[in-house]
């Protein structure tokens, strides 16, 4: 009787035990940081932050999740390597599983907003290195998530930078700022709308057997697009113009109508960040079910079955719910000091980036985009704007996960492999 049929039924449950461990960690840190600029730039509380994120990272993790899962499971390990000893890659996801879950715990507790997606790529290349040799990691696979480490911040810097100077030049240049935050921001909405809609439509749930062509994908966008646009219409005629004395260019209503924005835009960046690392915890967890199941064949790729996605999505809100505030409260007003509209280019710009890249399997680091996003906007105002330390404390942290993640598994995947080989 082999080792997997003998501690099948185990195996599934140490897997669901750590995958839900592990989405925790992605809830407590990561979702902090992804609200970290709604609140930090006082558009919404940290009880509404929380309450948004609930909802919206569950939805994103569940309907749009699918795609990036398949990527992080069989893009790092070549399964070829494992089919004599298939036991191993059950090791390996347990560890990689724990050992990232770890490392989230840590840094959440020390209140250092790191990748989720660097830990959990770094435990499986560190058991995959240690325990099958160099030559089971396919290092085109981590190469390729490595570039998409630069290129995420860069493409979220770049787009947030555009993104504020556009409302810069149209909206407080104008003669009168109030009028034309009420003539532009509905457009912003839109594209928020349809941007979220047209990726998840796309891309993201054909696994729960919705799957439309591109034509009706783009008309079904645009019509959430609109719905977003007449809801955002329908809550800025709430906002009334008023100006402090020591408001000299009555830029105080025009906050508050980006402040309505922020919703819009903490809702999108929330799914977004779900559909996208929710792959972080269920991705080793899919790779464990899968193997089990079919009595230790390593297939090339599995179908992950919702309830996964349901477990993950659940675990990063039970995290977000019982320790995301800790990191919330520092993110948001860390980095460069942020208004509605500011935090409303940053984390517009971010959740494109991201939607797009759940889009197409990529698994990048939400962290990394959200900071280059932030970074952007901070750059349009200047390198006096940014706080370097702080950046360079983020930095450190991130060179840190990696080995951390990698050495956590090694330890991880030797004490399993004696407890049950």
């Amino acid at each position: 009787m082999s080792i997997i049929a003998q501690h099948g039924e185990i195996f599934i449950i140490l897997a669901c035990l750590f995958g839900f461990f592990m989405a925790w960690g992605v809830g407590a840190n990561d979702v902090a940081n992804a609200m970290g600029t709604s609140v930090g730039s006082r558009a919404i509380t940290i009880k509404q932050a929380i309450i948004i994120a609930v909802i919206f990272e569950f939805l994103g993790a569940w309907l749009a999740g699918g795609e990036v899962t398949n990527t992080i499971r069989k893009g790092i390990i070549d399964p070829e390597l494992l089919q004599e000893d298939p036991q191993l890659l059950v090791y390996g996801m347990l560890a990689a599983l724990l050992a990232a879950g770890t490392w989230l715990l840590i840094a959440s507790a020390k209140g250092w907003p790191v990748s989720t997606t660097h830990s959990i790529v770094g435990a499986i290349v560190g058991f995959g290195a240690a325990g099958l040799g160099a030559g089971a990691v396919d290092w085109g696979a981590v190469g390729q998530i490595a570039a998409s480490w630069v290129v995420s911040p860069l493409l979220a810097g770049s787009i947030a930078f555009m993104i504020f100077k556009s409302v810069q030049h149209m909206i407080f240049e104008a003669r009168d700022p109030f009028a034309a935050a009420k003539r532009y921001v509905p457009m912003y909405v839109f594209l928020v709308g349809f941007i979220v809609a047209m990726v998840t439509l796309t891309k993201g749930l054909k696994h729960i057997g919705l799957d439309l062509g591109f034509g009706a994908s783009l008309v079904v966008a645009v019509i959430f697009g609109a719905l977003c646009l007449l809801l955002a219409m329908l809550r800025e005629g709430r906002v009334s113009k008023t100006r402090r004395k020591t408001d000299q260019f009555g830029f105080g209503s025009v906050e508050q109508v980006f402040g309505v924005l922020m919703i819009f835009t903490a809702c999108a960046m929330a799914f977004a960040h779900g559909s996208n690392d929710v792959a972080n915890a269920v991705g080793p967890l899919a790779a464990v079910i899968s193997v089990v199941q079919t009595g230790g064949e390593i297939e090339g790729a599995a179908v992950v079955p919702w309830w996964v996605l349901v477990l993950g999505g659940g675990g990063i809100v039970v995290g977000l719910v019982t320790y995301g505030h800790k990191v919330i409260a520092t993110v948001g007003t860390g980095i460069t000091e942020l208004t509605p509209s500011r935090g409303f280019a940053a984390t517009l710009a971010a959740a494109v980036t991201v939607v797009l890249a759940s889009g197409t399997g990529l698994p990048i680091s939400t962290t990394q985009t959200l900071v280059g996003a932030v970074l952007g906007v901070g750059l349009a105002r200047g390198m006096a704007a940014l706080n370097l330390r702080v950046i360079g404390t983020i930095a450190m942290s991130w060179l840190i996960t990696l080995p951390a993640g990698a050495g956590l598994a090694i330890l991880f995947f030797f004490t399993f492999k004696s407890m049950f080989g």
